[in-house]
């Protein structure tokens, strides 16, 4: 059974405008949430160059990740459902992908969606098929940046048309090969960049070689991902990239070699979790996330540090993360360059706070699913907000809120943001709260589960 169909229900189904629960009471609950985006999609792209056959456990079952496992399909890998490892370890109820390589052929036409790593990570890896591919999303999806990976691609030697746009649709023209080499880019818009060369290189001729040159790579902690996952798959990398994913890297340096097969189980989805523990702040009460890890590449575990800064009551023990509420919610001075997904919850606590927040160092949220810092401004000031944009972020004052209704301009974080507003501020209506389903499923459903316990 194709993935691209065996959960397409779950993220459709979504309500399209969505009046936000009002929390009557503190929440008290445990929301078990599914898997990494940013783990699952980087081992969709290395269990398709691999060696042989990749068993991926608890993969997250969204609209990313299924645009993810649809393209490498396409590219030529088999993606399929298998409930249980061939060994049977691996329980009846724990769904897996099996994912199995296949000679590189060209995609024809490839649909994006409003992924990232699908417009990023997949275009070296077509590079390496035998074919042209042509990458197309939605419509905003062409406004994302993507000239220092067209370039960077050209430099070690593929053939990429876009005419001079640097924007989507554009078509890459596999020959079967990649000769790879050395380039020099300016990877200040997007870590993507990096990891999108750096998780194809060991498949090319003579292996790659990266070179920051510009303002600091953003999402530190996700170009350490990267680097785990391809030694999780037998690749080497050279990197001068801090393990502690608390700098960026400037240099990068990837063997030409195998890619060893995956059997992996992927962690939960730790940015995700960002509005649930929210709510235990908002409400002053609790949530438990189980499973957290107690060592992590996700982005997402710097929320530990964050709300416990906003007063929340941090613990986390082997069973998981739990997120107490105190007596309210205080502002806080945050550079948030590394983990700027998070910023858009963040702001919306920020916005209930009793004192004010200064968010900073997120100035290429400009280039995300949306403008997300002028999204956020405009949002939060129609519900009475006192929010202005700086240079690289936002300054949000205390002021009393109202309802209304809160775009999200198909940003998935936009709308989780949105409903944490609406635990405590009465009549507030998310528009488009579908869009969640790009990285979870069933978001409303999750959220007001929580509420009921």
């Amino acid at each position: 059974m194709s993935p691209s169909t065996s959960t397409s229900a779950s993220t459709v189904n979504a309500p399209l405008d969505w009046a936000a629960p009002l929390s009557e009471a503190p929440v008290d609950a445990e929301v078990r949430l599914p898997g990494s985006k940013s783990l699952t999609n980087r081992y969709l792209v290395l269990a398709a160059l691999a060696e042989g056959p990749s068993e991926l456990r608890a993969p997250l079952r969204s609209r990313d990740t299924l645009l993810m496992a649809a393209a490498v399909a396409s590219l030529g890998a088999r993606v399929t459902d298998a409930p249980a490892s061939s060994d049977g370890s691996n329980p009846t109820e724990v769904a897996t992908w099996r994912v199995e390589p296949g000679a590189l052929r060209g995609a024809g036409q490839l649909d994006c969606g409003l992924a990232g790593t699908v417009m990023r990570f997949l275009p070296p890896v077509a590079a390496l098929a035998s074919g042209d591919t042509t990458f197309d999303g939605d419509p905003h999806a062409r406004t994302r940046p993507m000239a220092p990976l067209l370039g960077a691609l050209r430099d070690l030697g593929a053939r990429v048309d876009d005419d001079g746009r640097g924007l989507m649709p554009f078509t890459v023209r596999g020959t079967g090969r990649l000769p790879g080499g050395r380039t020099v880019m300016d990877a200040s818009a997007s870590s993507q960049f990096v990891s999108a060369l750096l998780l194809a290189a060991a498949r090319s001729d003579s292996g790659v070689e990266v070179v920051h040159e510009g303002e600091p790579v953003p999402s530190a902690p996700h170009l350490v991902m990267t680097q785990q996952v391809l030694r999780d798959a037998g690749v080497e990398v050279e990197t001068d990239l801090a393990t502690t994913g608390g700098a960026s890297g400037t240099h990068w340096r990837v063997a030409p070699g195998r890619v060893g097969a995956l059997d992996v189980d992927v962690e939960p989805d730790l940015s995700n979790a960002a509005p649930f523990l929210a709510a235990a702040l908002v409400t002053g009460g609790r949530v438990t996330v189980p499973g957290w890890p107690q060592r992590t590449t996700q982005a997402g575990d710097a929320l530990r540090d964050l709300l416990d800064e906003m007063g929340a009551d941090v613990d986390l023990t082997p069973e998981g993360l739990t997120v107490r509420g105190g007596d309210g919610v205080s502002g806080i001075d945050a550079d948030l360059h590394d983990v700027g997904e998070l910023a858009p919850v963040l702001a919306a606590v920020a916005a209930l706070a009793d004192t004010p927040t200064r968010l900073r160092g997120i100035a290429h949220l400009r280039g995300h699913e949306t403008d997300r810092l002028a999204a956020l401004a405009t949002e939060l000031n129609a519900l009475g907000g006192d929010v202005s944009e700086t240079e690289d972020g936002l300054l949000i004052r205390p002021r009393p809120l109202h309802g209304g209704t809160f775009s999200t301009y198909g940003d998935h974080r936009m709308a989780t943001a949105a409903a944490v507003l609406g635990l405590a501020v009465p009549g507030v209506v998310v528009l488009d709260v579908g869009t969640t389903a790009k990285t979870l499923p069933d978001f409303p459903g999750l959220w007001t589960g929580m509420l009921a316990r």
